[in-house]
């Protein structure tokens, strides 16, 4: 088959996203914020514990977008690795 590897990706896609709007939909029926995040209840623990952090961080950025921004960038640059990888990839299956 040509295009099994396409097929099966296609169908993975589509069972993610059929999952995704289920849990979604069912989370809002329930009247629950629908993706609160782990963050949040993560810090809420750990101040709840007395845990003090053993060393503070070198730098911080001087503001939310400019975090946004690293973290953006972050994501790019490992999508043009993963990107390169792949197309190194297939252009290896097409020579041979």
């Amino acid at each position: 088959m040509k295009y099994a590897m396409e097929i099966a990706v296609a169908a993975l896609i589509i069972v993610f996203a059929a999952v995704f709007l289920v849990q979604n939909a069912a989370i809002q029926a329930s009247g629950q914020e629908a993706w609160g995040g782990a963050d949040g209840e993560a810090a809420g623990l750990i101040e709840a514990t007395g845990y003090e952090p053993w060393i503070e961080p070198f730098w911080e950025p001087p503001s939310g977008e400019i975090e946004s921004l690293l973290f953006a960038l972050q994501a790019a640059i490992g999508a043009v690795i993963i990107g390169y990888i792949f197309g190194y990839w297939q252009a290896g299956r097409k020579a041979a």
